[in-house]
């Protein structure tokens, strides 16, 4: 039941393979959650407790490593033969006296890789201290390498079998994103919109469901437009507001990303004139997309436009997105900001997101696009402009 053809599993096992052979590693402990889903398929929310998938160069097939009631969960879900799946008892769940990483640290001995070059993602969510403090101590012959974000960057260009998942998620947050615009009225709780959003993107359409996002819907208002990461409360709507949508529509994991800015009424005169720089901004860096193109090159194309409108933005205006779990749908490679010089290149899939936020109010319109030859190619239909409700 694996989402890709298992050659496509394999191919990114070679690629992976190659990238650790270029850094002198014999093994890499994949514990980024989307990492080991790209690398064998599997799928559950076991992430709350320690997990790994295993690369070694002299294996056959990857190891996934787990807790024990999980287990079905990688035989169902991936691939992998059964001889690499290996659960760990359950004493070793959430207890001081030891840790599920000391588990695979043995699993890792009895498979040749106790006193060889071993990488770790020392900056996965899901990683802690105490985890590589209990891998070490039980590889104490093995030498450590820090190879956070190899996988990741593996994952930038997309395979024409994720480029079709990311379209129909594109097809899911049209859905989601007219959902969201007609259940935001005056009167009407933020908690049953979102809601109705809820539904909308787990539905998807008559010829696909959606999937959780790796992040919740964020429907800030008010003056909560001010700051991006509020989510809602049970208070009402108001006439004289805006509200910031930043949403996503999910297909077996993979996302597209929309933020859209929505205001009850007659918008003050500083929200329809920016709205007004924000698109024009978004339309100069969507031209600016094409490959070869630098990510620093697509920001500078947003920031020289907006500047005629007087519009500053510090931070970065987008990022590299597709596959991922909670908490981020981000991958955390490409950024499209000042200093970075990576280019870009067809399939790649980025959420260009300019957001301004201001002391007392904010707006938020965004795109997710595809990077093809001739340019840039949003994933979404949804009007690129300030959403007037009177």
């Amino acid at each position: 039941m694996a989402t890709f053809e298992q050659a496509e599993y394999e191919a990114r096992i070679a690629r992976t393979k190659a990238e650790m052979a270029a850094r002198g590693l014999d093994a890499l402990v994949v514990t980024d959650v989307a990492n080991m889903h790209w690398l064998t398929g599997y799928d559950g929310w076991s992430f709350y407790t320690p997990q790994c998938v295993v690369i070694g160069q002299e294996l056959e097939q990857p190891l996934w490593i787990g807790r024990g009631i999980d287990v079905n969960g990688a035989r169902v879900t991936t691939f992998l033969k059964p001889e690499h799946i290996h659960p760990y008892p359950d004493d070793y769940v959430q207890t001081p006296l030891k840790h599920p990483m000391g588990w695979a640290g043995q699993v890792l001995e009895g498979y040749g890789l106790g006193g060889k070059r071993i990488g770790v993602e020392t900056d996965s969510y899901y990683f802690s201290p105490r985890a590589l403090g209990a891998l070490q101590g039980a590889l104490p012959n093995a030498s450590f390498q820090d190879a956070d974000l190899l996988v990741n960057w593996l994952r930038i260009v997309k395979s024409p079998a994720e480029i079709a998942l990311m379209q129909q998620a594109g097809e899911i947050m049209d859905l989601v994103m007219s959902t969201a615009i007609e259940s935001i009225d005056p009167g009407v709780r933020q908690c049953d919109a979102a809601a109705a959003i809820y539904r909308a993107a787990v539905s998807g359409t008559p010829e696909f469901g959606g999937d959780y996002p790796a992040i919740v819907p964020m429907l800030p208002t008010g003056l909560g437009t001010s700051t991006p990461h509020l989510t809602w409360s049970d208070a009402p709507f108001r006439s004289g507001e805006a509200t910031i949508l930043e949403l996503a529509g999910c297909r077996l994991r993979y996302h597209c990303p929309q933020a859209r800015t929505l205001f009850l009424g007659s918008p003050p005169q500083r929200l329809a004139e920016a709205a007004k720089w924000v698109v024009e901004g978004i339309e100069a860096a969507l031209a600016a997309a094409r490959p070869g193109a630098t990510a620093e090159a697509v920001e500078r194309a947003w920031r020289e436009t907006v500047a005629r409108g007087g519009l500053l933005k510090e931070s970065r205006i987008g990022y590299s997105c597709g596959l991922n779990y909670p908490p981020d749908w981000g991958e955390h490679t490409l950024s499209l900001r000042p200093g970075d010089t990576t280019e870009l290149k067809p399939d790649m899939t980025i959420h260009l997101i300019p957001g301004i936020w201001q002391d007392d109010w904010g707006i938020e319109i965004s795109e997710c696009f595809r990077v093809i030859e001739r340019g840039a190619e949003p994933f979404c239909t949804t009007p690129r402009e300030l959403i007037v409700k009177r």
